[in-house]
């Protein structure tokens, strides 16, 4: 073909480049050597920023940034703040509030609750929290406060006073949800069973119930009230173990929670990974030493493995350091990062050592760097692009913790290619110095090439070394090399061996696409917490007990209208309605200002169609209900805002919050009226909404660049859409799995599927390269031949990767067995591409050959005056 088809435009003039820096680092290792060790250790003091770099909000963290319940949130509280010091009320607080809260369940699952031993207890509870005393402070001072007095924690409680035995003359007047006509129990009593009676009867006598919550609310009104209460909750946390131990409950069981609860466990996770970095540290420098050792005590690579560990720790330090002292925000999923970089960065390692195996012996170190970097460097650049450019996409999604975890990681990326072209070519340099004068890798001592008479293997194997391959010129073939050369390839292009794996693939892909439709989407907030963590009991019993009732939600009409206004009366009606119908909301306990104050002007003969009679009348709606003088904003004779409340029901799971969220802010918009809804919770629900979105939209665009990058690596157009395939088979197979592991579609997981897209490329693009480079002439021929020189870098990329993340499966937090499970499957179905399905597919496409290019024009390659590389001398770099 024509010199103007030429598809190496860029990676020779790069191989040019990279062969000069590989000569210099030959020539002179010692600088390469110190300023990375230097440079790590300037860069490594920024980790005293650590402690103000933190930045672990969970709200910040997790929900989207700009989500419409934010805004919402902001435009309740300018409406309608909430007055802890006057007239408290929990369902109108426009935030989760300051709280410490209980679930008490009965001892017995088959015990109610409702008796006078339960609550002899739970007021003796009760007393000891009002007792607590922190440093002066006391609940009764810090207590939100309704009516003059603390709020109560549980309408029940209140209603027995200080006599529990009067809960067994309450128990027949009691109904549920809704007792008395006014006193909404479904957020504070639970595992009810009533009375059977007709569909109309929305509250039914109560038979009997399994648990009682709870919540102790506290004032939150100005700076110094929330310093106060938070220093009660701290208090309250550090006592309560004690205090539960001290009553000898027999007859309930307790479990507790507070509004800090969730950030401190939260917290506590990156304290329990700590101990896990040595562990894998460990395995990473024990899993390197043996990859790379050989029987030869001068050929093997020791040094260079646990050097090649090493340099990926000072990738880390001086990643990190430089974002920590530039303010870049840490986020506990960063964490992660450490051992995700030791894994790959080691891969790096293997290739370099691979190729270095593959140049000849007697030359002279420098001139052996230089072709090792020619060829394995470019390599590494082309990987180190995919991966970084992965992650640097992936900062473009708007949940924070995303964010900060992918500019972490790519620069630790960016940073590991330095120091193993720097640092870790300064090792390999020096330990070639070594080789080369023959001597000992542990003694340094000059040992014989031959053994002298005959003194036993063991002997030869000690003290005899420095042997290689007279006819290649280069190191002896690795026995793992031979594997796939004599056993693996042959057996994978088997005419049955090919039927079995497309019908292996057919069935991991119907498998993959059925997983993608089971997978859930969100994040369950006490996977934020440690396994360990009390607040996972307060959680299940909160799940098992408290679910039938979701949030109770306020819909706010933000601005002025004419309520007196019939027609407006009726399109507001209209709304709520429309509303009340939704799938989750129960209409019969929905809370209406506007309903009653119409009802008892109508019963007192007074009109409301009027303006001024409408507004100067309200005081008889406060009188008769006056709960609802906070939810009416009156300016002079003009209304500015108001909100009414709905009941959810049945919001048992994301899919639920999702679906709620959407029905919501759906018929909210389609109102004549002007509407919000608005819960705190939405804070979390909104990441229903965008999660699966900004899930396709960077794998959409990384794997676009993948593509890009792709057809710079590789010199036939059609093999990159292999590639490009083989990247959307792993991430559909990844995203379907997660399902069937418990996974969940969320900020965590959605940073694994965006790692997935670089890891995919590196295997796969490899061994297609590798295929279309071949010079054997059959196309089963190229297939053994691509899995002969890439099968073993491929097999320890994997595995070392697998033993940096391996310890992560044993942390008692979900983030970082979130982490390693989909890391797995990443590099389970990535490798399984590499070295299975991609080679026995690109069999079936006899067009995928190879185009013109450096391997085959002896002309070009002549700038030490040495012989043109064959593939087989070239392709071993990976």
């Amino acid at each position: 073909m024509a010199r103007g088809c030429r598809t190496d435009c860029v990676e020779r003039p790069l191989s040019g480049v990279l062969r000069r820096l590989g000569g210099l680092v030959g020539a002179h290792p010692w600088p390469f050597l110190l300023l990375p060790m230097l440079l790590s250790a300037a860069l490594g003091v920024g980790f005293i920023q650590l402690p103000i770099r933190k930045s672990n909000d969970i709200e910040a963290q997790f929900t989207p940034r700009g989500g419409p319940a934010k805004a919402e949130r902001r435009l309740a509280q300018e409406l309608f703040p909430t007055r802890g010091a006057e007239n408290f009320s929990a369902p109108r607080l426009t935030t989760e509030g300051a709280f410490a809260s209980f679930v008490a369940v009965a001892s017995q699952p088959s015990h109610t609750l409702l008796t006078r031993e339960a609550f002899a207890e739970l007021l003796a509870l009760d007393a000891a929290v009002r007792g607590l005393d922190a440093s002066g402070l006391t609940y009764a001072q810090v207590c939100a406060r309704r009516d003059g007095s603390c709020s109560s924690p549980n309408p029940l409680l209140s209603a027995v006073g200080g006599d529990p035995a009067r809960i067994e003359a309450l128990l027949p007047g009691l109904t549920f949800p809704l007792w008395q006509g006014r006193f909404f129990l479904g957020a504070s009593l639970g595992g009810v069973s009533v009375e059977p009676g007709a569909a109309e009867d929305r509250s039914r006598p109560v038979r009997a119930a399994k648990a009682l919550r709870l919540y102790y609310y506290l004032r939150e009104d100005d700076p110094a009230q929330r310093e106060a209460s938070l220093k009660w909750l701290k208090t309250f946390l550090e006592r309560i173990p004690v205090l539960l131990a001290e009553l000898h409950l027999t007859s309930v069981r307790v479990a507790y929670f507070t509004s800090l609860s969730r950030q401190e466990e939260f917290e506590k996770n990156t304290k329990e990974v700590v101990p896990l970095f040595s562990i894998t540290y460990t395995l990473t420098i024990t899993f390197s030493i043996l990859s790379c050792s050989r029987i030869d005590c001068v050929r093997t690579k020791v040094w260079v493995a646990a050097f090649g560990v090493l340099s990926s720790g000072l990738a880390v330090l001086s990643s990190f350091g430089l974002l920590l002292f530039c303010g870049v925000p840490f986020v506990i999923t960063a964490a992660n990062a450490p051992f995700l970089i030791l894994g790959v960065g080691v891969d790096d390692m293997f290739i370099l050592v691979s190729c270095w195996q593959q140049t000849k012996v007697k030359d002279g170190v420098k001139d052996r760097m230089a072709d090792t970097y020619a060829e394995a460097a470019v390599s590494v650049t082309i990987t180190t692009l995919t991966d970084v450019l992965a992650f640097y996409i992936g900062i473009a999604t708007s949940f924070p913790s995303i964010q900060s975890f992918c500019i972490y990681t790519g620069t630790a990326f960016v940073f590991c290619y330095i120091y193993n072209l720097t640092f870790l070519g300064a090792v390999l340099a020096l330990n070639g110095r070594r080789e080369e004068s023959n001597r000992h890798w542990l003694t340094f001592m000059k040992v014989p090439t031959e053994t002298e008479g005959s003194r036993g293997s063991a002997y030869n194997i000690c003290c005899v070394g420095g042997s290689y391959d007279e006819t290649t010129g280069a190191e002896y073939e690795h026995p793992m090399n031979g594997f796939f050369r004599k056993y693996f390839g042959p057996f994978v292009v088997h005419p049955l061996t090919k039927v079995f794996v497309v019908l292996l693939y057919l069935g991991y892909l119907g498998s993959s696409i059925y997983g993608c439709t089971r997978v859930k989407e969100g994040i369950d907030l006490r996977n934020l917490a440690s396994d360990r963590s009390y607040v996972i009991q307060y959680y299940d019993w909160t799940d098992e007990y408290f679910k039938e009732y979701g949030p109770r939600v306020m819909v706010i009409v933000p601005e002025s209208i004419p309520y007196w206004n019939p027609s407006v009366r009726a399109d507001l009606e209209n709304c709520m309605q429309l509303i009340e119908n939704s799938t989750y909301v129960d209409k019969y306990l929905s809370e209406s200002w506007l309903r009653i104050y119409v009802m008892i002007a109508n019963r007192m003969s007074q009109n409301v169609d009027d303006r001024r009679s409408f507004i100067d009348n309200l005081p008889i709606l406060y009188q008769a209900n006056p709960e609802s003088k906070w939810d009416v904003n009156v300016t002079d004779l003009e209304i500015s805002a108001s909100r009414f409340f709905i009941q959810t029901v049945s919001v048992t799971s994301p899919v639920d919050e999702r679906k709620l969220l959407e029905q919501l802010r759906g018929l909210a918009a389609d109102c004549k009226i002007p509407l919000i809804v608005y819960h705190p919770a939405f804070i979390y629900f909104d990441q229903y909404l965008v999660i699966a979105q900004n899930t396709i939209q960077n794998v959409v665009i990384a794997t676009g660049a993948m593509l890009l990058i792709s057809l710079l690596l590789i010199p036939n157009p059609l093999c990159s859409l292999w590639v490009t395939f083989a990247i959307a088979s792993v991430i559909v197979g990844v995203a379907g799995f997660m399902a069937f592991w418990g996974v969940n579609l969320d900020s965590i997981s959605m940073i694994n599927l965006v790692i997935c897209i670089g890891f995919s490329v590196d295997f796969s693009a490899h061994i297609s390269y590798a295929f279309v480079s071949s010079e054997k002439p059959t196309m089963n021929d190229k297939a053994v031949d691509a899995l002969y020189h890439l099968g073993y870098p491929v097999v320890q990329g994997a595995v070392s990767t697998i033993v940096g993340i391996l310890v992560l499966s044993i942390a008692p937090t979900y983030i970082f067995r979130t982490f390693f499970k989909i890391m797995f499957l990443v590099i389970l179905f990535g490798a399984a591409h590499g070295l299975i399905f991609i080679p026995v597919f690109l069999t079936f496409f006899g067009v995928c050959q190879k185009l013109p290019s450096r391997y085959n024009e002896n002309a070009s390659n002549v700038e030490r005056g040495t012989p043109v590389k064959t593939f087989e001398e070239d392709s071993s770099h990976l």
